[in-house]
């Protein structure tokens, strides 16, 4: 079976090889001393992927994608919605939001990643009036009740395995977003965008027509509006805002954004055939028509600018991001699930480095695509129970 190697082990490991004895039978953990170290987990050589997954009845189930194996992390409310941050997973439903830690992450130092392994736990509930809606990146997490709420989670607290908020609005009733900021958070409502610090005080206000969609890059956290993007982008004088209009003549606008973890460039899904790519460096935006309905997409930005999208038939298409021709094609792998308007909220298309996930709620199974290989199914994971709702951790 294969073992994940703590990367405190990797040069003794080197040594110990050398001079042909067996590596040592268990993995200290991390004393929290030292560069990269974090008390109460193991640093490790490489990204401890999962599957982390949700059945219609609510039990969450950890897929490790090194060895294959599953464990049952424990139960919760049956959620109508999920979200996540690459290690938190956020289950929405009428009244609450059942918080999961997969105890699995990777920590972006800027020019290197670290990654780590800990217990993973059903953390709790967060209550609230109403559906939520969530936005969630690894700035942390904001949760919008239509009931009239709007919570900023505190990602210190989540990571020592408490759920506390470090702040509470009253908002007016409806949809809307909180989106987790490095000074605060962005608040909507009917002026736009309300810049708010840590404690909920206003800071500013930000025109955006209808803002829907957002997504963290490493250049800034993108929201979307009517007419733009704003781009909000933090340095060491504070976060600043930028529109980035689209162009002249545009009909449509991207309705929700999603890419590989922190890249620049994201793609945003309009509901119909064609979707958006959104450059945060170059702040431009490509509009591509597939031809066809979508039902998701997103952007691997790649060194082949590879766009993955999943068509309304339950398609798997690789597309080229600068021809925006449609270079693989899988057969129809979720069409069951598709077809069906209460699995089909849970249908995910996530995109990592090598492979993109995509999960069949009536199918049973969840698919390995290689999208840089001619969209080649690379594994199917046989499910007992549906995976309603799936989200890649440790990424």
């Amino acid at each position: 079976m294969n073992r994940r190697v703590p990367i405190a082990l990797v040069p003794v490991l080197a040594l110990t090889l050398a001079a042909c004895q067996s590596a040592p039978a268990s993995v200290p953990e991390s004393t929290g001393e030292g560069h990269g170290a974090i008390a109460g987990a193991t640093e490790l050589a490489e990204p401890a992927l999962h599957l982390t997954s949700v059945t219609p009845g609510g039990e969450v189930h950890h897929l490790d994608l090194l060895d294959e194996t599953t464990e049952t992390l424990g139960e919760i409310t049956p959620p109508t919605s999920l979200e996540t941050d690459g290690r938190f997973l956020y289950a929405g439903r009428d009244g609450g939001v059942g918080i999961v830690d997969s105890g699995v992450w990777t920590w972006n130092h800027v020019d290197h990643f670290h990654y780590y392994e800990a217990p993973a736990a059903v953390l709790g509930d967060l209550a609230g009036d109403g559906e939520p809606t969530v936005v969630a990146s690894d700035l942390g997490a904001g949760v919008r009740f239509d009931g009239g709420e709007a919570v900023l989670l505190d990602l210190d607290a989540l990571k020592k395995g408490r759920i506390e908020e470090r702040f509470r609005l009253d908002v007016p009733a409806g949809s809307g977003m909180v989106v987790p900021l490095p000074t605060g958070a962005l608040v909507t409502d009917a002026d736009g965008l309300r810049h708010v610090d840590a404690t909920g005080a206003d800071v500013e206000t930000v025109p955006c027509n209808d803002p829907a969609g957002s997504i963290a890059t490493n250049v800034g956290v993108v929201v979307g509006c009517a007419d733009a993007a704003i781009l909000a982008v933090t340095d060491a004088d504070g976060t600043s805002f930028e529109r980035i209009p689209y162009p002249e003549g545009a009909d449509d606008r991207a309705l929700s954004f999603a890419a590989r973890e922190g890249r620049p460039t994201v793609a945003g899904l309009t509901g119909g055939d064609a979707f958006w790519l959104l450059d945060t460096r170059e702040r431009t935006w490509t509009r591509i028509d597939a031809g066809e309905p979508l039902a998701r997409v997103a952007a691997a930005d790649d060194a082949d600018q590879h766009v993955v999208a999943l068509t309304t038939k339950g398609e798997v298409l690789v597309i080229d991001g600068e021809s925006g021709k449609a270079i693989a094609r899988t057969k129809p792998l979720v069409t069951a699930s598709l077809a069906d308007p209460v699995l089909a909220a849970g249908v995910t298309l996530q995109i990592d480095a090598n492979r993109t996930y995509l999960n069949g709620p009536a199918e049973n199974a969840m698919f390995e695509i290689d999208h840089a290989d001619s969209a080649r199914i690379a594994r199917t994971f046989e499910t007992p129970d549906a995976p309603a709702f799936v989200a890649e951790t440790g990424r």
